[in-house]
């Protein structure tokens, strides 16, 4: 699976550098324009159009890959630029599950309480889900584990918008989120079983909530 995202990830840094690598679009521009986007796919939510709102959440995700490779084909590629996009994401995400409670109260007629517990425990799932990996690597661990990574969590809501299969999807995402979360969680234990003696106290001298 490493050596797949490997080989996706060049490829894309040489598309991008080939097309736009000497336009005036900055990665920042494209971090930005993905946040944009997904206020559109709010709207089209709110208006019940599911299959136009699956359609321009693919293309603002698309930006969550662009952005990167943009930086890293220009040889930009920067801590802030990274912070930001994953800031970005992190605001879209939850952006696209406010606008599934829309769907359901506009379109549908109301939220009833298991979609409500559904939007509830996927959301929260897919924000630990990268909180667990950002405080691991703020503490020196690989945090990189799990079943369900932010592409997959993008393909899973894609899809079910796409089909209209809102419930069965919110439910993998519930459910397969957390999971990854934990896994995350068991892969730092394991790290830290193995790590050096004077790492706890260095980390120890780190707010808990830095984060």
């Amino acid at each position: 699976m490493k050596k797949l995202e490997a080989k996706i990830r060049t490829h894309t840094e040489k598309i991008v550098g080939s097309t736009i690598g000497a336009s005036w679009v900055s990665p920042d521009g494209l971090t930005l324009t993905s946040l944009g986007l997904t206020f559109g796919v709010v709207w089209l939510l709110a208006q019940g159009s599911l299959f136009w709102a699956s359609l321009l959440f693919l293309v603002a995700s698309s930006f969550d890959m662009l952005d990167g490779a943009l930086a890293r084909s220009r040889a930009q590629a920067r801590p802030f630029g990274a912070f930001l996009d994953s800031t970005i994401d992190r605001y879209s995400e939850m952006l696209v599950f406010f606008g599934l409670l829309l769907y359901y109260y506009y379109y549908q007629g109301s939220v009833n309480p298991f979609h409500m517990l559904l939007i509830f425990l996927a959301s929260h799932g897919s924000l630990l889900t990268s909180y667990v990996r950002a405080r691991a690597e703020s503490l020196d661990y690989n945090g990189r584990a799990g079943l369900l990574e932010r592409p997959g969590r993008v393909i899973v809501l894609f899809l079910g918008m796409l089909s209209g299969w809102l419930t069965p999807c919110l439910i993998v995402l519930a459910v397969l989120s957390h999971i990854s979360a934990l896994q995350r969680v068991f892969v730092v234990w394991q790290q830290s079983k193995h790590a050096k003696s004077d790492q706890p106290l260095r980390f120890s001298l780190q707010k808990k909530d830095d984060l």
